[in-house]
């Protein structure tokens, strides 16, 4: 009888302690969502790496870069994946005093301006497509193939896919139109969203027909179709606001609060170590589009195509875990 009544009070104090939640609950990190498709991703993999190798639970805040970063002063936000540092003002002068912590470079080979299909320049044999611009190889050049990217809406001249309304780099590609001349040869679309011109971009590019647009890189356009960028005179932080040079290649940080460094030095070593590339993240984000994969499903799918990184970001036995947790 008493053995009887001892099972069954150690079960019901088993029962008591879970319902109470004396079961201990994982560290919370939370990260910033800025908007756009590759900080989600790259949020993901820290975030599933930090799950399976460090026992801490993410989860992602979104808003605006201003608030995000007030956010990450105070400390009610951890980690930032994607830090466009060229795009904030005041980033220089908020990591020399200390605001919050830079630990190192994500990618810094990204690139934006106006592109056009490869097909265009080069033609494809394989689906029987003609050159139809040899001699396109920068900005200026464009004056000359105003009739190659006919404005179906105005035929006296040439259409070019701009920046979104609204950006700051909509001023510029403006700026560069008029610096170049090209306001005489092209109409400058306003595409509208951010949607709807990589869908212009898409359509034209499986039907083989011409097509030049502003756009940036890395995204899944980029990652799924061959783009060349044209060229232009050397960046020059003066002269680019005017549209008078190429853009600049933005290192992208990833940063954490000061207080999230000193309570997880380890998982901050971590981040520290991570370092990807445009393309790495453009192939990512071709793969959850092409194949219409959640962001997990797609970060499983990164981590087992590339297991160096996993070498390159972890110590052995975290890495390993990663590795059964992806099994």
């Amino acid at each position: 009888m008493k053995k009887w009544l001892t099972v069954l009070l150690t079960a019901l104090l088993a029962i008591s302690l879970t319902a109470c939640g004396t079961t201990a609950e994982k560290t919370k990190v939370t990260f910033a969502d800025a908007g756009w498709d590759s900080i989600k991703f790259h949020n993901e993999v820290a975030i599933f790496i930090g799950e399976n190798a460090f026992d801490l639970e993410g989860e992602q805040t979104s808003g605006t870069s201003t608030i995000l970063i007030s956010a990450m002063e105070s400390g009610d936000l951890d980690v930032y994946m994607e830090m466009w540092t060229d795009n904030i003002a005041s980033y220089d002068q908020d990591i020399a005093e200390g605001k919050y912590k830079e630990l190192g470079l994500n990618f810094g080979d990204n690139a934006q301006g106006f592109y056009v299909s490869r097909y265009v320049i080069e033609g494809d044999a394989s689906r029987g497509i003609e050159a139809m611009a040899l001699d396109l190889k920068t900005v200026a050049d464009l004056a000359k193939y105003s009739d190659v990217f006919e404005d179906s809406d105005d035929p006296s001249k040439g259409r070019i896919y701009g920046a979104i309304s609204g950006w700051q780099v909509d001023t510029i590609m403006r700026n560069k139109v008029d610096f170049y001349g090209l306001d005489e040869f092209y109409n400058y679309i306003d595409p509208g969203s951010e949607a709807a011109l990589a869908a212009s971009i898409s359509a034209a590019y499986e039907k083989g027909e011409p097509i030049v647009s502003y756009y940036w890189e890395p995204t899944w356009i980029t990652g799924k179709y061959d783009l060349v960028l044209l060229e232009d005179a050397p960046y020059d932080p003066n002269l680019y606001p005017e549209g008078k040079s190429a853009c600049p290649s933005t290192e992208v940080t990833v940063c954490v609060s000061n207080d999230f460094y000193e309570k997880q030095p380890e998982y901050s070593e971590f981040l520290s170590k991570y370092h990807t590339s445009s393309a790495l993240t453009a192939e990512a984000l071709y793969y959850m589009q092409e194949n219409d994969a959640s962001y997990v499903d797609t970060v499983k799918w990164f981590l087992g195509e590339h297991d160096e990184l996993l070498e390159q970001w972890l110590p052995a036995d975290k890495a390993e875990l990663v590795r059964k947790a992806l099994d």
